[in-house]
């Protein structure tokens, strides 16, 4: 039996309610996350617990309350799933095990990724997004370390503490940053301290995926102040500058994916993963096409006020005439 934590008051071994308590896998600053046994059935789940000062906190736990509502929302096997307990004798949720290996130790052990190995993670990754964002739910800390990697290469995305349902209100409170995610992965919109939004999520998925083909997150700096502040200013390195295995293609999705302007994003996770099921049809040819269109735009413009300046010429020699004539 382990020590207890400082910060649960629950130690290995310990029973709460029907669940016992067998490791300590992993605590955050919000909460422990305990390895346990359901003992009524022998179940093997995963117990989240706040720590103490999070229960004397009313935005803490409101966030608390708010991630254990989404988590029993949701049902999509990319996403962790969090099965209900009755009459709990103190806060905690509990969630399905997975097993499996986070992404960012996949990025640790091999820096970065084959290029069809990170395109396939990220269209599941994509594929668990669209459905959360159906249902409203914006994660707003998507980054590798919240992203399981199963032996079968399905991944699960865990760790709602600071996902919103985009219909509810702001949560403020006095001494809470409203700067939400982390550094490397958030939105430039959320470094601004706005609102996220899904296509939020699509630029933290954009940005996980540029790590995983190229090694390094797309700003790097001495300190996260100097990361985000890239972010505002400029648009990340050419990936294929960093890796010549990533086709042009793929380097427009995530151009694209990582438009500083959230308008100019993948409108939904399922359009980003169309085309990296379909790289033929973006790339060099979409930017000569789009290219081409906003020159017939200008184009079309120009000839406008030609015309418009045409017929306004009868018009000022008729002023001019008149003018002459009551000299």
């Amino acid at each position: 039996m382990s020590e207890p934590t400082a910060d649960t008051g629950l130690r290995a071994g310990e029973t709460l309610d029907h669940f016992r308590l067998d490791a300590e896998v992993a605590r955050s600053g919000m909460a422990t996350l305990f390895r346990a046994t359901d003992l009524r059935n022998g179940q093997t789940v995963a117990v989240k617990v706040p720590h103490a000062e999070m229960q004397d906190d009313p935005v803490l736990i409101e966030r608390f309350r708010r991630e254990l509502e989404i988590g029993q929302e949701l049902d999509h096997p990319g996403v962790v799933k969090t099965i209900a307990v009755e009459a709990p004798s103190r806060p905690y949720m509990v969630l399905e095990w997975v097993e499996g290996r986070l992404l960012r130790s996949l990025l640790n052990e091999q820096q970065r990724l084959p290029v069809h190995q990170a395109v396939a993670l990220t269209l599941c990754i994509c594929d668990a997004l669209d459905t959360m964002h159906k249902h409203g739910v914006v994660h707003r800390d998507l980054k590798p370390e919240n992203v399981m990697v199963g032996g079968d290469g399905r991944i699960k995305i865990i760790d709602f503490g600071i996902a919103m349902k985009e219909a509810a209100r702001r949560i403020t409170h006095v001494g809470v940053s409203p700067l939400m995610g982390t550094p490397d992965y958030i939105a430039p919109e959320q470094v601004k301290g706005e609102r996220a939004d899904q296509r939020s999520d699509i630029y933290s998925v954009g940005a996980m995926l540029y790590e995983m083909l190229t090694g390094r997150p797309p700003f790097i700096g001495p300190n996260p102040l100097a990361v985000m502040n890239e972010r505002l200013l400029r648009d990340p390195d050419p990936p294929r500058a960093l890796n010549k295995e990533i086709s042009p293609q793929l380097e427009e999705i995530l151009r694209r994916a990582l438009e500083r302007d959230p308008r100019h994003r993948y409108a939904t996770a399922a359009e980003m993963a169309w085309e990296l099921e379909h790289p033929e049809l973006v790339g060099v040819e979409a930017d000569e096409r789009r290219l081409a269109a906003r020159g017939r735009m200008a184009f079309n413009r120009r000839k406008l006020l030609l015309y418009a300046g045409l017929a306004l010429v009868p018009i000022a020699l008729f002023v001019i005439m008149l003018l002459l004539a009551r000299r």
